[in-house]
């Protein structure tokens, strides 16, 4: 059986990997009641942590939407052989309440050798899924630039 063709990697100019993923609600709240908080401390930050809170303790549509997006954001990397590196993925709340993409350690990492500069993400949820699209933002390199020159300038 011949090999399926595999998408080429990110960075080349007009091409983008969309990374989309969903999380089932039922699981994530299964997880959280055999093993606890504790568990979610390994796929999530301090702070993201934080953003999922309310009163009541941790919020599970808000936990399912950090999960699925930090998934989406990685298949944006179309990167081979590597694991996703949870904590690198760093998906917090804007004052506007958008979710926002940062990429630390490895996955920046990953991101530069993709030619991503950034990743913009999409989170819905409903009361049985959480699901999130990631579109990664290109970063122009001199040859695509639209108003690139021929003349460098030395920082």
């Amino acid at each position: 059986m011949p090999a399926r063709p595999v998408a080429p990697p990110a960075g080349g100019l007009g091409w983008a990997n969309l990374g989309m993923d969903i999380v089932s609600v039922n699981r994530v709240r299964r997880l959280l009641s055999q093993y606890g908080e504790k568990f979610f401390e390994r796929m999530l930050t301090p702070g993201e942590l934080d953003d999922c809170r309310t009163a009541g303790g941790l919020d599970i549509l808000s936990l399912c939407g950090r999960i699925a997006a930090k998934e989406a954001a990685f298949k944006t990397l179309r990167v081979r052989g590597r694991f996703l590196p949870w904590t690198d993925i760093v998906v917090r709340r804007s004052e506007g309440g958008w979710p926002l993409v940062e990429l630390r350690g490895p996955a920046a990492g990953m991101a530069r050798e993709s030619g991503i500069s950034e990743i913009t993400v999409s989170i819905s949820h409903d009361v049985d899924y959480a699901v999130a699209v990631a579109a990664p933002i290109i970063a122009p390199t001199p040859t695509t630039a639209p108003y690139a020159t021929s003349t460098s300038i030395e920082q």
